[in-house]
């Protein structure tokens, strides 16, 4: 009895890693990527020589970046809203909401030139996210 469980043991070691390796390379080799057309792109390890531009920006750059508009553009406050409200969408932007703070809080120094002027938008977003910011960027 002790030698059957053994020998399904090895077995099961020996074929288990193999069928998991190739169940996960046949689950990717066919992935459809978001397309408007009723068929979908497939991607495959053949498909040609990578590309060396860089893709779409990441939501969080993205976010930052028309977060950082928007301070130039209106005030601090607005843009610390539209984070909040963002953050509260789009949980996965939870963990970047420190940094995006931050910077918004060095950009408002940099647009209004002193910390007291900037420190008078801030909000409890991000814990002190802001006002760190401001207090880094004197």
């Amino acid at each position: 009895m002790n030698s059957a469980a053994r020998r399904i043991g090895r077995t099961l070691a020996l074929v288990l890693p193999v069928v998991l390796v190739l169940s996960g390379t046949l689950a990717v080799t066919r992935v459809p990527w978001a397309s408007t057309a009723t068929d979908s792109q497939v991607l495959t390890a053949s498909a040609g020589k990578a590309s060396t531009k860089a893709g779409p920006s990441a939501p969080e750059d993205a976010l930052r970046k028309r977060l950082l508009v928007e301070l130039q553009e209106k005030d601090p406050g607005v843009a610390l809203t539209h984070l909040q409200e963002a953050t509260t969408k789009r949980p996965s932007l939870a963990k970047h909401c420190v940094s995006i703070a931050r910077d918004l809080g060095r950009a408002a120094v940099a647009k209004y030139g002193a910390a007291h002027r900037a420190q008078a938008f801030s909000r409890p977003v991000c814990d002190t996210s802001f006002a760190t910011g401001v207090a880094g960027a004197q």
